[in-house]
C-alpha cells in the first residue's frame, strides 16, 4: 500500500536533504471566520465561503503557491472542506489547495475518500490534505455529537488514528469490502473514484516532536503550526526546528521512496498603509508565548508585525521557516478579498525572497 525503498543504502540519507531538493513555496492558511458585524467583510458563511475561492482566485494571479483552510465544528468559520476545495479547484488552475487541518475525529472515512479523490480529480490533483487528530474546540465531545465514540479503552487520539489508517488504505486503491456475488461476483471492491497520486499528499498536523516522529513512520508530510504542545525552554523556531530534522532522520530511517514535504505556519502582517498601523501596530504577540493547553505546557509562536524589511530579516533568520519547504502565512480574513491579497502581494515582493522564495515562472 506505501512504498518503501528496496536498497538500504538509502535508508540513512542525511536528514537535511529534502529540504534541499524541494523548492521553497508559500501559501495562505485562511481561518474562515465569518461574523454578523459591521467591521467585518464576512458576515455570513455564504461570504466566508465564496470569498475564500476569491482570494484562492487572487492569489494564484500573485503567484502565491498554496490556499490552505483552517477547518472548525462548532464555530463560525470553515466547516467541511470539500466543496470549498472542489469550487476553488474549479475556478483555478495552479495553485495547490489544502486544509490545515481536518479533525479526524468528526469524520467518516470512507466517504471521506470519495469526497477528497471527488475534489482532488476536480482540481487537476493539486489537494494537500493536513489532517490531525484536531485541536480544543468550543464543543464538548464534538465529534461524539456526529456519532462518533471511541472505543471502550479508547481515547480521541486513538479515534482519529484509526479513522486515519482507513482513510489513506482507502485512497490508496485497496479493496476494502467483500462484493456481492448477485451484484459484482466474489471479489473485493475499492473506493470509487480513485484520484492517483492523493495518497502521497497527506500531511499529519503535529504538535510534538515524538508525533512528527510517527508521522514519518507513518509516511505522512509534515505539518508543523504556530504551536507546540511542548516547551523546552528554547525559541520557537529552535524547537520546530528540532522537530523538522527529527521527523526527517526519521522518513530516511523509514526508507520511503519520495521524498517527504513539510510546512510551517507563521503569522506574518506587514504595515504599509494607515489602515494596517490603525489595525495592528498594538499588537502584543511579538515575542513568543508560553502557556498551558489541555493540561500540558504549550509554546506558542511569535507573530510577525511591522515594516516588510525588518519582517524579511527576521524570517530570514528563522530556523524553522529556512527548514521547511513551505510557508503557510495566516491571513485576517475578516478584512476581505481586497485587503489580504494586497498583503500577499506585499509578502511575496518584499519578505518572502529573504527565506528563498521566488515565484514559478508563468506556464
Amino acid at each position: 500500500m506505501f512504498r518503501r525503498h528496496a536498497e538500504p543504502g538509502n535508508v540513512h540519507a542525511p536528514a537535511c536533504v529534502s529540504a534541499r531538493m524541494q523548492r521553497k513555496r508559500i501559501g495562505f492558511l485562511s481561518f474562515g471566520h465569518w461574523h454578523p458585524h459591521h467591521s467585518s467583510q464576512t458576515n455570513t458563511g455564504g461570504d466566508a465561503l465564496l470569498q475564500s475561492i476569491e482570494l484562492a482566485v487572487a492569489a494564484e494571479e500573485l503567484g502565491i503557491d498554496g490556499a490552505y483552510f483552517r477547518v472548525h465544528h462548532f464555530a463560525r468559520q470553515l466547516a467541511s472542506p470539500f466543496p470549498l476545495l472542489a469550487a476553488a479547484g474549479a475556478r483555478t488552475s495552479r495553485i495547490e489547495l489544502g486544509t490545515g487541518v481536518i479533525d479526524m475525529r468528526y469524520e467518516n472515512p470512507l466517504y471521506m475518500a470519495e469526497e477528497a479523490a471527488v475534489a482532488d480529480l476536480i482540481s487537476g490533483g493539486r489537494l494537500q490534505l493536513g489532517i490531525s487528530r484536531g485541536s480544543p474546540e468550543p464543543a464538548l465531545n464534538g465529534s461524539h455529537a456526529f456519532g462518533y465514540v471511541p472505543a471502550e479503552g479508547d481515547n480521541d487520539a486513538d479515534l482519529a488514528r484509526r479513522k486515519t489508517e482507513l482513510f489513506r488504505t482507502a485512497i490508496s486503491g485497496e479493496r476494502i469490502v467483500r462484493g456481492d456475488p448477485r451484484m459484482s461476483g466474489d471479489g473485493a471492491l475499492a473506493i470509487q473514484p480513485q484520484s492517483p497520486g492523493l495518497s502521497d499528499r497527506i500531511w499529519w498536523g503535529s504538535g510534538t516532536r515524538e508525533t512528527a516522529v510517527r508521522t514519518a513512520e507513518l509516511g505522512m508530510n509534515l505539518m508543523s503550526s504556530t504551536l507546540l504542545v511542548e516547551d523546552t525552554g528554547v525559541p520557537f523556531d529552535e524547537l520546530q526546528l528540532e522537530q523538522i530534522e527529527m521527523f526527517r532522520a526519521a522518513w530516511a530511517e523509514a526508507g520511503w521512496e519520495r521524498e517527504p514535504r513539510v510546512s510551517v505556519s507563521r503569522s506574518v502582517i506587514p504595515i504599509t498603509s494607515d489602515l494596517d498601523r490603525q489595525l495592528f501596530s498594538s499588537r502584543e504577540d511579538s515575542q513568543d508565548q508560553v502557556g498551558i493547553l489541555d493540561g500540558v505546557r504549550a509554546r506558542f509562536g511569535k507573530s510577525y508585525t511591522g515594516e516588510p524589511d525588518e519582517i524579511a530579516a527576521e524570517l530570514a533568520q528563522d530556523a524553522a521557516v529556512q527548514a521547511a519547504d513551505t510557508v503557510l502565512l495566516t491571513v485576517p480574513n475578516q478584512l476581505g478579498v481586497e485587503y489580504n491579497a494586497r498583503m500577499l502581494e506585499t509578502i511575496a515582493r518584499e519578505i518572502a525572497p529573504a527565506f528563498g522564495w521566488s515565484a514559478l515562472a508563468p506556464a
